[in-house]
């Protein structure tokens, strides 16, 4: 069988050399895992690092199992709790994308008992689909609570909607954090497409990735696969008993390895860019790509720093099942936390970039994200690699060129047909020709003219290099076709 993972095919980066540039900070990585562990006393820990729809480095350190020494490995078998999330979000979108639900529908067309159900205030609304997605729902933040739950039966979780769900807000009017929610996501892939939550997961998402080492229920782990969970009391590791799968497996059943995850991490990095080649994953890359879209917008972090000290404010926001993340720098990670008691984990892809983290701990709510973001800021700074290119569409290319062309005498202007309607109203043509020529008098002589870099498929900019200064073009195009160009600038870049 070929596996997802192996057929993909990545996006062509700028930086040809750009593996062996991340090759060169694994031994960097490793000590900066090993001491965080020892810190946090953390039993065992694995982790991998993914470039280019590839896990191209593993690391573990200490034992799954302390009492029997079995020491952790990449095949050792994890919980990774609210990592589950995402999972259940995918097998929502498939079976939207097949028409067998609507994300706006309400919950009460699978949860009748809803109808009526006593919303803070009389003039709320509904509880959605989407609303539970993302978080929205206006359940009460239940992470104490929630992460007991896991083996509940189906009737104790439809019992909470007989007796009336207990509201925190009104839906749709912020974010709070529901493991009942995605719960209810369970119960809805499973009235819907008539198998079990468990099952839809694993033939329609698991099985097509060839995640065959993944797990629902931990007595069907091999015993020297599972990893036993912990927590650090008096000085000494005190065993926590591991919870049997049942109805909230979707808000964080999921058991698996370094190498099955790195699979499903691989389909999130495969969405991007956008793309004509076929369609070759478990689901649509615009489906995935939405999955990933910051669609509840819950923080702005405007103290937070870098590892090394440098402020760079953060703004975060719940996806669907993923939590999302721009920082100072416009660079976007998208991933989940999971925690439950004896387990702590967490994953990150960073699109633009091709690249991704995922580090398992089997310690209690174990902070794998402080250590992941710690190693993504490194990894970037010693390898120096940078993010994807977007390419420059035809359009953006001929109108480029058509521009040189009248760059810096403007002759003509009006006739070249290049410009939009609106063009000669907010743009004056002597004031195009006297910024020009003052800027071409300071460049010296232009040696080269620099590919155009696409900010999308209607923006972008060139640059002109001189042999004093350089020269950055910009324009955007307007949504007519052909399109034409609506707005100009021109900058002066001393060298």
């Amino acid at each position: 069988m070929i596996t997802f993972a192996q057929s993909y095919q990545p996006a062509v980066f700028k930086d040809q050399d750009r593996v062996k540039k991340i090759a060169a900070t694994f031994s960097v990585i490793d000590q900066l895992y090993k001491t965080y562990a020892e810190e946090n006393h953390i039993p065992g820990m694995v982790y991998g690092i993914l470039a280019d729809g590839k896990l191209i480095h593993t690391g573990y350190i200490g034992y799954t199992d302390i009492s029997n020494k079995t020491v952790a490995g990449t095949k050792s078998d994890f919980r990774i709790a609210s990592m589950t999330k995402s999972f259940t979000a995918m097998a929502i979108l498939k079976l939207r994308d097949e028409g067998k639900l609507r994300l706006d529908d309400p919950l009460s067309l699978y949860i009748p008992e809803m109808k009526t159900a006593k919303y803070p205030t009389a003039d709320a609304s509904s509880v959605t689909i989407r609303h539970l997605l993302t978080h929205s729902a206006g359940y009460p933040e239940d992470n104490p609570w929630g992460d007991r739950q896991l083996a509940a039966t189906e009737e104790e979780l439809l019992n909470i909607y007989k007796k009336g769900v207990s509201f925190s807000n009104d839906p749709g009017l912020g974010y709070e954090y529901s493991n009942l929610g995605f719960a209810t996501l369970g119960y809805i892939i499973k009235k819907v497409s008539g198998l079990s939550y468990q099952d839809y997961i694993t033939q329609n998402i698991l099985k097509p990735l060839g995640m065959s080492h993944t797990y629902w229920e931990y007595a069907k782990v091999p015993d020297d696969q599972l990893a036993h969970g912990y927590r650090w009391v008096n000085s000494g590791w005190v065993e926590q008993p591991m919870l049997h799968d049942g109805s909230y497996s979707a808000m964080g059943g999921l058991i698996t390895t370094i190498e099955d995850f790195s699979r499903y991490m691989a389909l999130h990095l495969s969405a991007w860019p956008p793309k004509d080649d076929q369609e070759s994953g478990p689901l649509k890359r615009s489906s995935i790509r939405e999955m990933q879209y910051p669609w509840n917008l819950y923080a702005l972090n405007p103290a937070e720093k870098t590892v090394n000290g440098r402020p760079c404010p953060t703004v975060n926001a719940y996806a669907y099942g993923l939590r999302w993340t721009k920082d100072c720098d416009h660079r976007v990670y998208v991933g989940h936390t999971g925690g439950l008691p004896g387990f702590g984990s967490q994953w990150t892809v960073m699109p633009e970039y091709g690249i991704g983290i995922v580090a398992f701990a089997n310690a209690t709510y174990a902070r794998a994200g402080v250590i992941n973001m710690q190693v993504l800021d490194t990894l970037l700074s010693l390898s120096g690699i940078g993010p994807r290119q977007l390419p420059a569409s035809a359009i953006l290319n001929k109108r480029k060129n058509e521009l040189i062309k009248l760059l810096p005498k403007w002759e003509n202007v009006a006739q070249s047909g290049l410009f939009a309607q609106n063009f000669f109203l907010d743009y004056f043509t002597d004031r195009l020709k006297a910024d020009a020529a003052a800027a071409y008098s300071q460049v010296g002589e232009i040696r080269k003219i620099n590919e155009l870099v696409a900010e999308n498929q209607l923006r972008g900019y060139f640059i002109l290099e001189g042999t004093k200064a350089n020269i950055r073009i910009t324009f955007t195009l307007t949504p007519e076709n052909p399109a034409l160009i609506q707005e100009y600038h021109l900058d002066l870049i001393p060298k």
